[in-house]
């Protein structure tokens, strides 16, 4: 399970950034109520309460669900497995998801299970990251290969999908229309050691999990070749990219 409020202190933040063009779509059709997929620890579940929708937040992880639930009593916190959603069809008008979609295990089912849960007209929001062009984390990834240490992280089947053009095919196939792709670019600016403590205890499944089983040794030549690489980015924040795809469930037969 995750630690919640390390992930909160760290991703959450790298993450925020998107919120706000995320949740535009949903904006402009006036949605009133919207699936915050992926909820995490709350960020899209906030600004979306904040924009007077009635938001109902999923995610995998209980702990997740537990922070988010405590801080935003108003709205409704189911825990739920993509590309399982226990919802009825059409439910919402809007569903968002921020960095959820290159975590699940069967993209496509995931996307046809987010159109199931929209009305027609009802719009899509997803982001993911571009690969290659995240120094915020693949730092750690250099400092692992620099400290010659083995880290081989599975693959995930989401990289099949991950270019603009082979996603905006597949929201096609799972039965959406009208999708545009924007890529989004901003600096992650915070502490270094900061970001290694909170990245390394929040305990995920791929790099904080690996670096929080290494032996103090290896942690500690790992921590140093960081440190290292990360200096560079100190006064302007690391760079950082992701794509955003907006889509609407536009049919009007189901």
């Amino acid at each position: 399970m995750t630690n919640a409020e390390a992930y909160d202190r760290g991703f959450a933040c790298l993450t925020a950034h998107t919120v706000a063009p995320l949740l535009a779509p949903a904006c402009e059709i006036r949605a009133r109520r919207l699936l915050d997929a992926g909820c995490g620890t709350g960020v899209v579940t906030a600004a979306a309460l904040a924009l007077g929708a009635e938001v109902t937040a999923v995610d995998a992880d209980p702990a997740m669900l537990e922070l988010t639930a405590r801080r935003h009593p108003y709205a409704t916190i189911r825990q739920a497995t993509l590309p399982e959603l226990p919802f009825e069809d059409g439910r919402f008008d809007a569903v968002a998801g921020n960095f959820v979609i290159n975590h699940v295990p069967d993209t496509i089912r995931t996307l046809r299970a987010f159109r199931r849960v929209l009305r027609p007209g009802g719009s899509l929001a997803l982001t993911w990251w571009k690969p290659g062009d995240l120094t915020a984390t693949d730092v750690f990834a250099e400092a692992i290969a620099a400290a010659g240490v083995p880290y081989d992280p599975a693959p995930r089947p989401f990289a099949a999908h991950d270019t603009p053009a082979r996603f905006t095919v597949l929201l096609a196939e799972a039965g959406f229309t009208d999708v545009v792709v924007d890529t989004v670019r901003w600096r992650h600016q915070v502490d270094p050691a900061a970001w290694w403590t909170d990245v390394v205890e929040t305990g995920g499944p791929r790099l904080g999990r690996a670096l929080a089983t290494l032996p103090p040794e290896a942690a500690d030549r790992v921590r140093a070749h960081y440190v290292r690489l990360a200096a560079p980015y100190v006064p302007e924040g690391f760079p950082v990219c992701a794509y955003l795809a907006y889509a609407t469930r536009a049919d009007l037969t189901g």
